[in-house]
């Protein structure tokens, strides 16, 4: 896919009804940004050009619009811009009161721009797909997470550990090291026969698979699911959705659950959730890289190799 990202001078956004206006310090890149411009979405995305991709971002506020209660200029914050709008690599943008947070002064800016979609997205498979207790009040699971070292995966392992799960992960053979402190069991290398399997070494069958990767059918997930073991899949195509379908029609113990973001009226309370998780160092942040806003092209190339660690980060 070529790089298609230019540099353009556009007005300073002005907030409206309860919307702040964020000077950024960081923002960061998701798959969904390069679906927008592979044109996934369309004709319902984008909305107007020049569209301003991203929608993960920190900042200060500087202004607000009419409505807000809970902000200031000055604040530091947190927030996720409307994905349909984006606005995110920028020097300024507007968000929703609704989906700003506060970040304290322990949380870094480039920290807190990699948890909006990414976070949320990991939050909600393992709790509400999977039914994973984040407190460890419920049953021991044991969890497989793919592509383990992504924007995703690198969460989801995280929070899958602060649930006491046992965790087996895949990822490559570069980066196990890493899973393993973030938290991870057993970590597979994708590349090697076991790998590409998703055998558990210790033989463990998964109560649910948190499937961050791509291209794997449901023939290789079954096998390694225990009874009632769910795979909720981030990535869902056509044939996710078949599989799905049919699961439900037949009275499938054993489920695939496509799951897609749809922001709510929960996503600040879990929002603020993980960014208070990075405070008190119980939730890392993995940057694979950083880049200045007018080197954005570069942040942009890397995020269309498909081979980041963690989440790369633009900052103006």
């Amino acid at each position: 896919m070529l790089n298609l990202v230019q540099h353009v001078e556009v007005p300073i956004p002005t907030p409206k009804n309860d919307e702040v206006l964020i000077k950024l310090e960081a923002t960061s890149l998701n798959p969904f940004d390069l679906n927008i411009q592979k044109g996934k979405p369309r004709p319902f995305l984008p909305k107007k050009f020049p569209f301003i991709p991203a929608s993960d971002v920190a900042g200060e506020v500087v202004d607000l619009g009419p409505g807000v209660k809970n902000f200031k200029a000055g604040d530091k914050v947190v927030a996720l811009l409307s994905v349909a709008n984006g606005g995110g690599l920028a020097e300024y943008a507007v968000a929703k009161e609704s989906m700003t947070v506060a970040r304290p002064p322990e949380v870094s800016a480039a920290e807190g721009a990699g948890l909006p979609i990414a976070g949320l997205t990991a939050h909600m498979a393992l709790t509400q797909s999977a039914g994973i207790k984040l407190d460890r009040s419920g049953e021991r699971a044991n969890i497989l997470v793919t592509a383990a070292s992504g924007g995703v995966g690198q969460y989801a392992v995280q929070l899958a550990k602060l649930a006491n799960a046992n965790i087996t992960a895949t990822c490559g053979a570069r980066n196990i090291e890493l899973v393993k402190r973030l938290g991870a069991d057993e970590v597979l290398d994708y590349k090697t026969p076991d790998g590409a399997a998703l055998k558990s070494p210790s033989g463990k069958k998964y109560d649910a698979v948190i499937h961050c990767a791509t291209g794997i059918p449901w023939s290789t997930f079954e096998p390694n699911l225990s009874a009632n073991g769910k795979v909720v899949d981030l990535t869902p195509g056509p044939r996710a959705m078949l599989t799905c379908a049919i699961k439900k029609l037949t009275l499938s113990k054993k489920q695939l659950l496509p799951l897609l973001l749809v922001p709510n009226s929960e996503s600040k309370s879990i929002l603020s959730y993980l960014v208070n998780l990075v405070k008190e160092g119980k939730l890392t942040t993995v940057i694979d890289s950083k880049h200045p806003l007018s080197k954005a092209e570069d942040a942009w190339a890397k995020s269309i190799s498909g081979h980041a660690t963690g989440k790369i980060i633009v900052e103006p």
